[in-house]
């Protein structure tokens, strides 16, 4: 025989012929082989799974069903609900507003944190990106007074105290209190019938609305002004005009003598869509709505009016009707509302505080129990409201001649 025919021989002398390369032959050749098949199987395998992997994963690519399925991971947490499968992943994001679920509560409780000791008749409160407190001291000491974060004792930072008057270091009823990201302070001048500016910590005001001493009802002129607001870009304020019964809006960078523009009301003193009825509160955040929220304090009202629109709507209360049900409100001043429009209103002589849920008529007293009071539970005729990073409330207890915190529970 040919040698070039064969393929190998074994220990016996066997030969195998060139179709050994058939498997089935190939096989049993490599039975004595043992390990040879092992490591010939073994290959076949690596081959096969590798195939079936690339396959799979054509599949995936087309959008197919494929053979290997995942383990589908679901994570939920408070506010967002987040799926993922083999395919596609789904990510939503819902917030649940705490008013309707009843867990948007304060303590009853409230701590003193300014008592008479240091302060007189507060009016209103503003708190800095720093949770520093700005107060507005009316009588006797008009002032504006700030408490530092964790401080117990504030300093005046505007006015000179218990010396009322008209020059740029004086104020005269200080009323609405605004400090922007920059640190620049606002002030509304009640009967100096002005708004002043006080730029890095200056006790010097800059007038930048209405004129001192200068009452009138023309756009270069306030009568009576109350609190005060910017928007969100800081490049404009916005003015409860109190006796002119409307809102007027200015640049911040205005002088004393430039026009405003009228926004809301100032069509008389009335308890109409189109009017308002001395205005005293005032929100506005352009990133959480388009819409101003005013209290009418002799309206015993909240209305909400977008900029420039000829009338706005009634949110709460009765117009012109003072009571003190969960519907009824009695000379509302100071306003504050959260991200998702909950309107907190300071009923003043109703000495409570009550909470609106977003789209209801009917409040909810969080604070306060309708009666006037000194102690730690109860107001007397309260006028300003303000939440801090934490969302603890502080109010300004006018009648009792001091600030107090509410935490939140």
């Amino acid at each position: 025989m040919n040698n070039n025919n064969r393929i190998g021989v074994d220990d016996d002398s066997e030969t195998v012929t060139s179709d050994a390369t058939q498997p089935k032959k190939l096989c049993e050749y490599l039975k004595k082989r043992k390990v040879m098949c092992i490591i010939f199987i073994i290959i076949v395998l690596v081959i096969i799974i590798t195939v079936s992997i690339v396959i799979a994963k054509a599949k995936k690519t087309n959008g197919e069903k494929t053979s290997i399925t995942e383990e589908m991971e679901v994570t939920t947490e408070p506010t967002t609900t987040t799926s993922t499968t083999t395919s596609t992943t789904i990510s939503t994001t819902t917030t649940i507003n705490p008013c309707t679920t009843g867990n948007y509560t304060w303590n009853t409780s409230g701590i003193t944190i300014l008592d008479s000791s240091q302060v007189t008749h507060v009016v209103d409160i503003y708190i800095d990106s720093n949770n520093n407190l700005y107060i507005t001291d009316e009588l006797t000491s008009t002032v504006v007074w700030r408490l530092l974060e964790n401080a117990t004792s504030a300093t005046v930072v505007a006015g000179i105290k218990d010396s009322k008057g008209s020059s740029n270091t004086q104020l005269n009823f200080p009323q609405g209190v605004y400090v922007d990201t920059n640190g620049t302070m606002y002030v509304s001048d009640f009967y100096n019938h002005r708004v002043q500016k006080y730029i890095n910590e200056s006790n010097i005001g800059i007038t930048i609305a209405g004129r001192s001493w200068s009452d009138g009802s023309s756009l270069n002129q306030l009568n009576g002004p109350r609190y005060i607001t910017l928007d969100s870009t800081q490049a404009y304020i916005y003015i409860a005009d109190g006796y002119n019964h409307r809102i007027m809006r200015y640049s911040t960078n205005s002088i004393s003598g430039d026009s405003g523009t009228l926004v809301a009301g100032g069509t008389s003193q009335r308890n109409t869509d189109t009017s308002l009825n001395l205005p005293w509160g005032i929100w506005y955040q352009p990133s959480v709505s388009s819409d101003l929220f005013i209290t009418n304090h002799d309206g015993h009202s909240i209305m909400r009016w977008t900029p420039g629109a000829p009338s706005g709507t009634f949110i709460a209360g009765v117009p012109g009707k003072s009571g003190s049900s969960s519907t009824l409100l009695h000379g509302p001043m100071g306003i504050r509302l959260d991200k998702y429009l909950n309107m907190f209103v300071v009923d003043h002589f109703n000495h409570r505080i009550q909470m609106f849920c977003a789209n209801s008529k009917t409040g909810i007293t969080i604070i306060g129990t309708g009666i006037s009071g000194s102690t730690a539970t109860t107001l007397y005729e309260p006028r300003g409201i303000e939440f801090d990073s934490d969302m603890n409330m502080y109010i300004t207890d006018y009648g009792n001649m001091r600030v107090q915190k509410f935490l939140k529970l």
